[in-house]
C-alpha cells in the first residue's frame, strides 16, 4: 500500500483581502509558505507578519512547494498565472487548488492544461467574506477528485468550517455562482416589494415583521442585509458590489452555455451590474438598494 505524505509546502498567489488572512492560518497552522502577490511589497508585508517565503517569480514557487493555492479576480487571470508560470515549475504529482470565484466553464479548461502535465487541480470556491476568511471559518463549495481532495482536507480545514464536495472540478465553482445568485436575487426583490408596499401606502418596519414572519429562511438577506439597511442609512456588509455582480454574471452565463431557460438570473445580472455602473464597483453590495430607495 502507497503511503501519500501530507502536504507541508504550500504556495499561495493573491493576498488581498481574502488571501492574505487566508494565507496567514495556514501560516499559523505550521504549513510552510511561499507566497507572491502583484501588488509591490504585499508579500513582503505578509512574511513579515506570518513568516514564509516571497516567491522570486512565479515559476519558482512551483519549483519549491507540493500545492499551489490561487486566490485571484477572475479565472482566466488564474489560467495566465498558471501557464504563464507556475506550470513551469510544478512538478508531477502536485496539486493546484483554485479558491477564487471563477467561470466554471473557464476552470475546467485550465484543468485540461493543468493535469496535462501530470498535476491534479481542484476548485475550492469560499463564500462568507472577509470576516470569514479572519476568523477561518469560510464555507467551501469544491469540485474535483474526492482522493485530491481529501489530501487537501487539512489545508481547506484550516482555512473554512465546512467543506461540500459539489462534484467534478468545475462543480465548486458553478455551486458559488448559484448560491450567490439566490442571495442577490433575494435581497433585490426583498428591495422592490419594500417599494411596492410604500407606494401603498405600508409602513416599512410592519412589511418588515411581516416578511421575516413570512419569508426569512436561512442566510436569507432581510434579517442579515435588508433590515440593518433600514435601521442605519450607513450599514455596510464589507462585500464590494462588483463581486456579487460577478458572480450573478457567471450564473448567467453558466445558463447561456448549457443554453436554458432562466430568465430570472439574466434579468438579476442585469440589474446588479447596472448598479455596480452606477454606484461605483468598489461601493459596498448594499449599495444596491439605491436603485429603488427613493420608494423605501
Amino acid at each position: 500500500m502507497t503511503t501519500i505524505n501530507p502536504i507541508q509546502r504550500v504556495g499561495f498567489v493573491g493576498l488581498g483581502n481574502m488571501g492574505s488572512p487566508m494565507a496567514g492560518h495556514l501560516a499559523q497552522a505550521g504549513f510552510e509558505m511561499t507566497v507572491a502577490d502583484i501588488s509591490p511589497g504585499v508579500a513582503s508585508k505578509f512574511v513579515a507578519l506570518n513568516g514564509g517565503t516571497v516567491a522570486a517569480s512565479l515559476s519558482s514557487l512551483g519549483d519549491t512547494v507540493e500545492a499551489v493555492i490561487t486566490m485571484l479576480p477572475t479565472g482566466l487571470i488564474v489560467r495566465d498565472v498558471l501557464v504563464g508560470g507556475i506550470l513551469e515549475g510544478l512538478a508531477p504529482g502536485s496539486i493546484v487548488i483554485d479558491m477564487s470565484t471563477s467561470n466554471p466553464f473557464d476552470t475546467r479548461v485550465t484543468a485540461e492544461k493543468v493535469e496535462a502535465l501530470g498535476i491534479s487541480m481542484i476548485d475550492c470556491a469560499v463564500a462568507g467574506g472577509v470576516v470569514f476568511a479572519q476568523n477561518a471559518t469560510l464555507s467551501i463549495t469544491a469540485g474535483g477528485d474526492t482522493d485530491v481532495l481529501s489530501r487537501c482536507r487539512p489545508l481547506l480545514d484550516t482555512m473554512a468550517s465546512e467543506v461540500i464536495h459539489c462534484g467534478a472540478i468545475g462543480a465548486g465553482h458553478a455551486m458559488k455562482a448559484l448560491n450567490n445568485f439566490i442571495n442577490a436575487n433575494a435581497l433585490i426583490t426583498a428591495f422592490e416589494a419594500l417599494s411596492l408596499g410604500k407606494r401603498f401606502g405600508l409602513e416599512t418596519e410592519t412589511m418588515l415583521k411581516a416578511m421575516t414572519a413570512a419569508a426569512t429562511g436561512r442566510n436569507n438577506p432581510i434579517d442579515k442585509k435588508v433590515r440593518p439597511l433600514v435601521a442605519d442609512s450607513n450599514f455596510t456588509t464589507g462585500m464590494a458590489l462588483a463581486f456579487l455582480s460577478k458572480d450573478v454574471r457567471i450564473a448567467a452565463e453558466m445558463a447561456e452555455n448549457l443554453k436554458c431557460f432562466a430568465p430570472i438570473v439574466k434579468q438579476c445580472a442585469n440589474l446588479w451590474a447596472d448598479a455596480a455602473d452606477r454606484f461605483g464597483a468598489t461601493s459596498d453590495q448594499i449599495e444596491v438598494a439605491r436603485l429603488w430607495l427613493k420608494d423605501i
